[in-house]
């Protein structure tokens, strides 16, 4: 049974960059006593966090733009639901929020549009996109060379959900595809007709590596300068997974070195990426802010899904709940 202080439920829909929520979902569908407050931008600060947060009752969370760990939450004494987007939350101390009664409730998570985009970044970086775009508004006409994919080697570290896409789709372009992860067997890889092996052999004979593993603490860091330093001049990295998975100060540095020919990145050690960051400044690197899962279909499914879960818990019927043990403290 959900006890409140106060007749209004209020709701805080964190970082909305685009302030497009309430665009997605049928929020009309939530009773009159619901109050929601959007905020379009993120809070690093932990104690300004805290007091932007103590009042509501309801946090929708979009991804791991706001980590929520437990020093956060022990001082949300009004928090009864976090109503978060996709299906891993490794941003929320889901102990914590176990201990104290905090409900979790997840949404689906489609995967596909990761994988579009990774497409995206590799073709733009290969051909140029970006910067011929940029050129051909000055005047300029062809000024680069670009790289053709059929018959390149691809190498994935990782082969889950979005690894498994990537590699279907590499099939289209006749590429090699070599595979690598910590746990990677030769029998999973051959389903998309690669072959599995070491991450020096994977970094060194791959013209392109795109990875598709989660971050974790053994995954963080996981690709640094003993792995770009062995790649070929001519290859590029593409990540589209979490930034830090990669050591960004020698990843600049190889860029700025030409150690490799470039790179395509969605995600960043700091997001959103500071204005004056040294990725600004290369051209051979192409950035995307965070997009992978930005589109209206994920939107759709997201805010979507959160609604009902936040009917279903004002109901005292919680569904898609992460962390059933919750309930008891509740």
């Amino acid at each position: 049974m959900v006890v409140r202080n106060s007749s209004v439920i209020e709701i805080a829909i964190l970082d909305d960059y685009q302030n497009k929520s309430l665009d997605f979902g049928n929020w009309e569908s939530l009773p009159e006593s619901v109050h929601t407050t959007v905020f379009n931008n993120g809070e690093t600060n932990e104690k300004l966090l805290i007091e932007r947060l103590r009042p509501f009752e309801i946090l929708v969370t979009m991804r791991e733009r706001t980590w929520l760990p437990g020093s956060v939450l022990e001082n949300l004494p009004n928090l009864r639901l976090i109503a978060a987007t996709g299906a891993r939350q490794a941003k929320i101390d889901i102990k914590t929020a176990t201990d104290m009664g905090i409900i979790i409730c997840s949404t689906g998570s489609p995967g596909h549009s990761t994988s579009e985009l990774t497409w995206g970044l590799i073709l733009a970086a290969t051909r140029n996109i970006g910067l011929e775009d940029r050129l051909i508004r000055k005047g300029n006409w062809q000024t680069t060379i670009g790289v053709g994919l059929e018959g390149k080697t691809l190498g994935l570290v990782g082969l889950g959900r979005v690894g498994k896409d990537v590699a279907s789709i590499a099939a289209a372009f006749r590429m090699n595809l070599l595979v690598w992860s910590p746990n990677m067997t030769q029998e999973r890889a051959q389903v998309y007709n690669g072959k599995s092996v070491t991450k020096a052999e994977l970094f060194s004979q791959s013209d392109i590596v795109t990875i598709h593993i989660p971050l974790n603490e053994n995954s963080r860091g996981i690709i640094s300068k003993n792995e770009l330093s062995i790649m070929k001049p001519s290859s590029y990295l593409i990540n589209t997974s979490r930034g830090p998975i990669v050591n960004e100060k020698d990843l600049i540095f190889a860029l700025e070195h030409n150690m490799i020919a470039g790179a395509g990145l969605d995600v960043f050690d700091t997001e959103p990426l500071p204005k004056d960051h040294a990725l600004m400044q290369l051209s051979n690197v192409v950035l995307s802010p965070h997009l992978g899962y930005v589109t209206q279909e994920n939107y759709e499914l997201f805010y979507g899904e959160s609604v009902q879960n936040i009917m279903a818990y004002l109901k005292n019927k919680p569904i898609n709940v992460l962390n059933p043990n919750a309930l008891e403290s509740s």
